[in-house]
């Protein structure tokens, strides 16, 4: 297991010992706000901070296989996609979201972004790739909106973009505050949960029949911020939302 840490440090951990982390990397200057394995290559894991750096490691190194210097602020979270084992999307303080390809040819120590989107107006916190659907990534941001990606559909560079930018396909609006964390469904493509700082976490289609509505459900019994929510792997009306209240709920999410 591997945590990150508001020292900068990321900590590799052998949960059938009892004592101390079995390696301590500390390559990142400011926090390290999030982690997360490959689910393609299961030996990498990645890790983003608010150094503006996106790291790449393999446990077996004492040393981090790629910094790349993804943004000029915050990074909130960066993951790779469950369909393609090099390329890895990272949300900021600076309202892009950004995906970028390991393969990619440069003649930098690090990879340029295939694609930068300019995702919200505030600070993007949280996004998501789809499971089922390779090029369709969830952003939410502290201006309180959810919004899908197709990045196949490619703007044509303006004045003011230098990178091609993907079409917002739905835009989700009904939080009252920033929202937190997205996570897509694993047994459908088209259900979405979001958790927000206004103490809910909502589950949205973004297939309904035109008038209909996107939202399908909103779970309000927490009591301070909610700041995650998962999907079940094992049973697709199966939910859970965790908070600063110090609880963890478990919800039956409508089918």
């Amino acid at each position: 297991m591997v945590t990150a840490g508001g020292d900068g440090s990321i900590r590799l951990w052998d949960i059938t010992l009892n004592d101390h982390p079995i390696r301590v990397w500390k390559e990142h200057t400011r926090e390290v706000y999030g982690v997360h394995w490959s689910n393609v290559n299961k030996i990498l894991f990645c890790s983003a901070s608010w150094d503006g750096s996106v790291r790449i490691w393999n446990p077996e190194r004492p040393h981090s296989l790629k910094a790349i210097p993804a943004h000029q602020n915050c990074i909130y979270q960066a993951l790779f996609s469950p369909h393609e084992a090099d390329v890895i999307a990272s949300c900021a303080s600076d309202g892009q979201a950004k995906i970028f390809d390991l393969r990619a040819p440069t003649a930098l120590q690090y990879p340029a972004p295939a694609m930068t989107i300019q995702a919200h107006s505030g600070e993007v916190l949280t996004l998501d790739w789809n499971k089922w659907q390779p090029y369709i990534i969830a952003t939410g941001g502290t201006d309180r909106m959810i919004r899908v990606w197709d990045c196949r559909m490619v703007k044509n560079p303006s004045s003011t973009t230098i990178q091609p930018a993907a079409t917002c396909t739905k835009e989700l609006m009904g939080h009252e505050y920033a929202v937190r964390k997205v996570q897509w469904g694993n047994f459908s493509p088209d259900k979405l949960a979001s958790a927000s700082y206004d103490m809910s976490f909502r589950i949205w289609s973004t297939n309904v029949p035109p008038g209909a509505p996107s939202l399908q459900a909103i779970y309000d019994k927490h009591t301070e911020f909610v700041v995650s929510c998962a999907w079940s792997l094992n049973d697709a009306t199966l939910i859970a939302s965790s908070s600063w209240d110090c609880r963890t709920h478990i919800w039956r999410a409508p089918l």
